[in-house]
């Protein structure tokens, strides 16, 4: 190019300058003066368009309206909270609950940075709020654990405030040592995972999700992954990761009194042994070490202890099979295996991790401290028309015991991957025809779905207590919450994906 340059200017100079009127010497300096200044104008331009925002920054995002109908009922039993603040048992009668029409809006904002070379940063805020409302009341009401408070890794997931707060903030540092290895830290992306990417309509995770049968949490930490090519496994790679679900702080206070609490941390391993377009499959072990009897937002610290460990194991895989019919279809199947390890501490000495029937403890028995295993299944299919129509519908059931860590799971009720019981979920999308600007994943629909909770033991998504067959709940069965028999739940939607 600058050969091209200095011969492009030589002719130039010779054409508008007289012959005799500047010596050849003078001449070459004037093309190497004037080329070199064309190479510099040059870098500039690079620079410039290498620091423009389509270079290092991409930002993209989604808005979503949402209009919900919810109703449940709930048997006769006793309620023991009453007991925690030194009172005493109160029976309740069985009633229905319901919020005919609860309007919520929700905006998340995506952005990911090229810092530097194989350097990169990515973060996500959210706002989700209830119309009319600048609070968590309308849906943390109590009815189940983890709709009580908002905790750390729910915030911007469960509807809250017109704040916008931070979901996601890590930094990737890729192949290094010009490996196949990456290392990450920061609030992690261990929200929205597969499979749920099909009812959201969005595109399959990266590397970074988590299944989200067992966890659905924005939790804080690191990763290290390795993803070697391996011809029969396309697409493998392994990692493994760590977070913090709570800081137990200094061990003693102000006052210098000892503080018993333990750091609450997890610590997994994933193994997705082929992600290819048509077909993924992945392999889960988590444990979540030092479990505390509940959150700090629960405003409870004198029944805060930490109650043992819980290890969780899955397998899963979905797929996608193009043309079949007119259209297309996905599919997916998840197991997912909870194992609660109780160390016998408990609240009160009433209730620990997995066990501690109340109407046993009031007889004088002494709690089950052993092992508890429960287990879940969760699988659904969509199937996508070519007029933009997709039709799906979800299943899912957990065992007496099954316990995952989901409570930032898209579900106004509960979180339905943690139910003890089934769940039934038919939805249809539809997407407007209109042609994508701001990118080539923009889009916009509507959506229309429905839930039907059948609950077959207490303690959907709670760690404390035994779990009790709802069928076995009289007015005299002592619970820490109300007995709910079954609960629906008809949603829809406007979304745009920006």
């Amino acid at each position: 190019m600058r050969k091209v340059n200095k011969l492009l200017l030589s002719t130039v100079l010779a054409l508008a300058i007289p012959a005799g009127a500047m010596a050849a010497d003078d001449l070459q300096v004037k093309i190497d003066k004037l080329s070199q200044q064309m190479e510099d104008l040059k870098g500039q331009v690079q620079r410039i368009e290498d620091k423009s925002l389509g270079k290092w920054l991409t930002i993209s995002g989604d808005y979503r309206f949402r209009v919900d109908n919810l109703q449940a009922a709930v048997k006769d039993y006793t309620d023991m909270r009453p007991m925690l603040g030194g009172g005493f048992p109160a029976p309740v009668a069985g009633y229905k609950y319901q919020n005919n029409l609860l309007y919520t809006n929700r905006l998340g904002l995506d952005l990911k940075a090229k810092a530097t070379k194989d350097v990169t940063v990515n973060v996500r805020l959210n706002m989700y709020k209830t119309f009319g409302s600048e609070s968590d009341a309308a849906v943390n009401a109590g009815f189940f654990s983890d709709r009580t408070a908002i905790m750390d890794g729910t915030i911007g997931h469960v509807p809250s405030s017109s704040l916008l707060n931070v979901d996601r903030a890590y930094a990737t540092w890729s192949n290094i040592a010009d490996q196949p290895v990456w290392f990450s830290v920061g609030r992690r992306p261990s929200t929205d995972g597969a499979p749920t990417n099909l009812k959201a309509d969005r595109e399959r995770p990266g590397n970074g999700g988590t299944p989200a049968l067992l966890v659905d949490y924005a939790f804080d930490g690191m990763t290290l992954g390795y993803a070697p090519d391996i011809d029969f496994l396309p697409g493998f790679y392994a990692k493994v990761c760590y977070g913090r679900g709570f800081d137990a702080g200094y061990n003693k206070d102000s006052f210098g009194a000892h503080n018993d609490l333990k750091d609450t941390d997890m610590l997994g391993v994933a193994v997705i042994p082929v992600d290819t377009d048509p077909l993924r499959v992945w392999l889960q072990w988590n444990r979540g070490y030092n479990i505390f009897s509940n959150p700090e937002s629960i405003n409870m610290p004198f029944a805060r202890v930490n109650v043992g460990d819980i290890d969780w194991f899955g397998a899963g895989a979905m797929t996608t099979l193009k043309n079949v019919g007119p259209g297309n279809l996905n599919a997916f199947a998840d197991f997912g295996m909870s194992v609660m390890r109780p160390n016998g501490k408990g609240i009160m000495g009433m209730m620990g991790l997995g066990y501690g029937d109340p109407n046993l403890i009031m007889l004088g028995n002494p709690p089950d401290k052993h092992d508890t295993t429960g287990y879940a299944i969760y699988t659904g299919v969509r199937y996508d028309l070519p007029s933009r129509t997709k039709l799906g519908f979800e299943y899912n059931y957990g065992s007496k015991n099954w316990i995952t860590f989901a409570p930032a799971a898209d579900d106004m009720f509960t979180a339905k991957v943690g139910t003890r019981g089934h769940v039934f979920e038919p939805y249809v999308i539809q997407e407007l025809d209109l042609k994508p600007i701001s990118s080539a994943f923009a889009k916009a629909f509507f959506k229309l779905g429905y839930q039907y909770y059948k609950f077959e033991y207490t303690g959907s998504n709670n760690w404390m207590g035994a779990a009790i067959a709802i069928k076995d709940v009289t007015p005299a069965t002592m619970l820490t919450g109300p007995a709910v028999e079954h609960a629906q739940n008809i949603y829809g939607t406007f979304e745009v994906h920006f």
